[in-house]
């Protein structure tokens, strides 16, 4: 019995070695690097064979697919990658994974540990101690990490040949498909207690090699732990954006697919890996061929899935769709109106105006915010910008035609109102955020001022909608320099009660600059609205629905 626990401590102690020296090859490595991580995803990764790659041989070196996984799905997000060369990576990675099997196999248990880990540790731990907040030292972090990894390799081993004398095997031994499967649901469920399929993975391949479990229990095992990684990515996109959610998604059919693909062609795997074994000449133990058996099932999985890419790409694409993604795709601008410059034109206004309804739902949001920007702000700013790039990429498109000089006039109007409408959305984030420290005014004569110079911008934000029944640009005009009028009032009004010390002058600094920057975006505003009344007035835009009132209301189709 007492033996029995100090096996176990011993196990438990080397499994946390193991983790350790994960974790800081991982963070040593990703800090070492800078910014190279970034840099080679994105140069590296032109198509899903390039991807692929580029996946696997940064898996295989930081030792850790969920830092190359959460890397891709910020390239994704940011625009830089589009999903299949994303899914190329994401298979790549599953293959470097394969690399912590090679390690324990190869040199895991060919190597005497003092001669090899040990100094490894050394040298890291100098070049940590000496080298500060340099790079150096993160790689010394690293260093000492895979001076760990063979220690807690060689701890493992240890109390596995501690076990095997103590277990019965024949207890272990399930018969057929039912044991195949049990084995796969104790590799799945070690690698979602530890978090680390290489963890998983170890301790399959040091048990194998201690005679604890059968060559073909070990490879259930090793097909559980490789479905087992699915578990970490459903959990960290919990909350996510959409995107992440995808790049998951990917990664969860690609490990259960590959997964279930290895189970039900086992005997034809461990034939093939036996060939190929005797082929290259590796020797017959078990941590060698299940170290094979892990990396063919995962190439099997990636030849499998690469010719469905770009098909499993547009799936994925198509599922977890959110509002904002929604708002953010044209619904008017298409291929088949680009024939006519009239429709064209039509198409562009239309797209146009719903970015004015964003931009001026942004700013009666902002003139109402008082914790800072809320994340709808931030994002019917990303709907904004989406929304900016379709309506650049058609106009590059209809500009490699022939247009008069007509065309090209309204062209360079809707580009006008759409850059206004930009700066008056970002205008609204600044005026939003400054709403997050509040100003106290005890004079209420000023207070009154202030408040009534916010209704009139509100009121014009309203009315600054040409699609109302009673829109009229002159009235807009008008309403603006009633706005101008009243922040020459109101910032007259604080800097004379600054100079007479009623309030603290900070404070009143504060809001004229405040005030100052709602004015601007009540300008911008107005300023798109002379482009974009022009070009209804141009191009006859109906609609067959109009709100009777401008404030708040959303354009139709948006």
């Amino acid at each position: 019995m007492g033996q029995g626990i100090v096996t176990l401590g011993i196990l438990a102690g080397g499994l946390g070695l193991f983790l350790l020296a994960v974790t800081m090859i991982t963070e040593g490595l990703k800090l070492a690097a800078g910014n190279a991580l970034r840099d080679m995803l994105g140069k590296w990764t032109r198509s899903p064979g390039h991807g692929i790659v580029t996946g696997m041989s940064m898996t295989a070196v930081v030792q850790s697919s969920s830092a190359v996984t959460v890397a891709i799905i910020g390239f994704v997000n940011a625009g830089l990658l589009a999903m299949p060369q994303a899914l190329g990576v994401v298979f790549g990675a599953n293959i470097g994974t394969t690399m912590t099997g090679w390690l324990v196999a190869v040199i895991g248990f060919k190597i005497k540990v003092e001669t090899f880990a040990l100094p490894l540790i050394g040298v890291g731990m100098i070049l940590r101690l000496a080298g500060g907040d340099s790079r150096r030292a993160q790689f010394g972090t690293a260093l000492a990490g895979f001076g760990l990894f063979f220690m807690g390799i060689d701890v493992l081993r240890q109390a596995f040949e501690g076990l095997a004398v103590g277990i019965d095997l024949q207890r272990l031994t399930v018969e057929g498909v039912p044991g195949v499967l049990m084995f796969v649901g104790i590799g799945f469920l070690m690698t979602v207690l530890t978090q680390s399929s290489s963890a998983a993975i170890a301790i399959t391949l040091t048990a194998a090699t201690g005679g604890i479990l059968s060559l073909h229990a070990a490879a259930s095992m090793v097909i559980g732990a490789n479905i087992g990684t699915t578990s970490t990515a459903a959990l960290a996109v919990i909350g996510a954006t959409p995107n992440a959610k995808r790049v998951a998604a990917a990664h969860i059919i690609f490990n259960i697919g590959t997964g279930v693909v290895a189970l039900l062609i086992l005997p034809i795997l461990f034939w093939v890996v036996k060939v190929t074994g005797k082929f290259l000449g590796l020797e017959d133990i078990p941590a060698v061929t299940l170290a094979m058996f892990h990396t063919m099932f995962n190439v099997l999985g990636v030849l499998l899935m690469w010719p469905a890419t770009r098909r499993l790409a547009k799936f994925l694409e198509r599922r977890f769709v959110t509002l904002e993604e929604i708002e953010g795709r044209a619904k008017y601008l298409d291929k088949t109106v680009t024939v006519s410059p009239m429709l064209a034109l039509n198409a562009l206004t239309l797209e146009i105006s719903r970015i004015a309804t964003i931009s001026r739902r942004m700013a009666l949001a902002a003139l109402s915010a008082e914790s800072g920007p809320d994340r709808q702000m931030a994002k019917d700013r990303m709907i904004m910008d989406k929304l900016s790039l379709a309506v650049a990429d058609f106009i590059t498109r209809l500009e490699r035609e022939r247009l008069t000089d007509e065309v090209s006039a309204q062209l360079a109007k809707m580009l006008r109102a759409e850059q206004h409408l930009l700066a008056c959305a970002d205008q609204a984030l600044v005026v939003a955020k400054a709403q997050a420290k509040p100003v106290i005014v005890d004079d209420e004569g000023l207070q009154n001022s202030l408040n009534h110079y916010r209704a009139e911008v509100v009121r014009l934000i309203g009315l600054t909608n040409p699609e109302i029944k009673d829109f009229s640009l002159a009235g807009c005009e008008a309403l603006l320099e009633q706005v101008q009028s009243s922040y020459d009032d109101v910032k007259s009004a604080l800097l004379i009660a600054g100079a007479e010390l009623r309030s603290p002058v900070s404070g009143l600094i504060e809001l004229v600059e405040r005030n100052s920057h709602i004015r601007r975006m009540a300008r911008q505003m107005v300023k798109a609205m002379r482009y974009l009344n022009a070009l209804y007035v141009i191009n006859d835009i109906q609609f067959p629905e109009t709100p009777k009132a401008g404030v708040g209301k959303e354009a139709p189709g948006v």
